[in-house]
């Protein structure tokens, strides 16, 4: 990727990402992609997501649409619900999520309805990206809670399993 590209990818302001990732984000990130893995090999869209607190990962998820026959069985949304029945609370205030693919309006509305301390994703979606890239739910401050956002963790994985995934689909048709 070059130089010009990558800087781009990494805005200032509420999505700057850092120049280094803290080992934290990296290993969640990392958990993210293995779940993102799964949903591939089950002809999901590789898409996974995590909530954690801290260190502690509270769920993790990847998409079941086709599985489920469900629109809203998305990665993060699954996550989300999963982390609010372990924690008995529909409020994630302190945790962050994970997300190897930015969300989509939906998602990126349940992270605002959950309440959520942060977002971290690894690639954009530049056909539904809700979180910079298209529209910016988490930074509108017209809404009664905003959440601070890093994107480009472990970018460069998320995007070549995205790639692999849609070029298989595409050669089997």
């Amino acid at each position: 990727m070059s130089e010009r590209l990558k800087s781009e990818l990494r805005p200032e302001g509420p999505h700057a990402s850092p120049e280094s990732p803290c080992p934290t984000d990296l290993r969640l990130m990392r958990r993210a992609l293995e779940e993102a893995t799964k949903a591939a090999e089950r002809g999901e869209v590789p898409v996974g997501a995590v909530v954690a607190r801290g260190d502690e990962i509270i769920a993790a998820a990847h998409n079941e649409r086709e599985t489920t026959k469900d629109p809203t069985a998305h990665a993060e949304l699954l996550a989300l619900r999963r982390a609010a029945e372990k924690l008995e609370s529909w409020r994630l205030t302190g945790c962050t999520l994970y997300a190897t693919l930015e969300p989509c309006p939906m998602c990126a509305g349940a992270l605002h309805a959950a309440r959520i301390g942060r977002l971290v994703y690894a690639t954009p979606d530049p056909k539904a990206g809700a979180a910079g890239t298209l529209y910016d739910i988490p930074a509108d401050r017209r809404l009664n809670h905003t959440f601070p956002t890093e994107r480009g963790v472990l970018g460069a994985e998320s995007t070549a399993l995205l790639r692999a995934f849609f070029e298989q689909r595409r050669r089997s048709r």
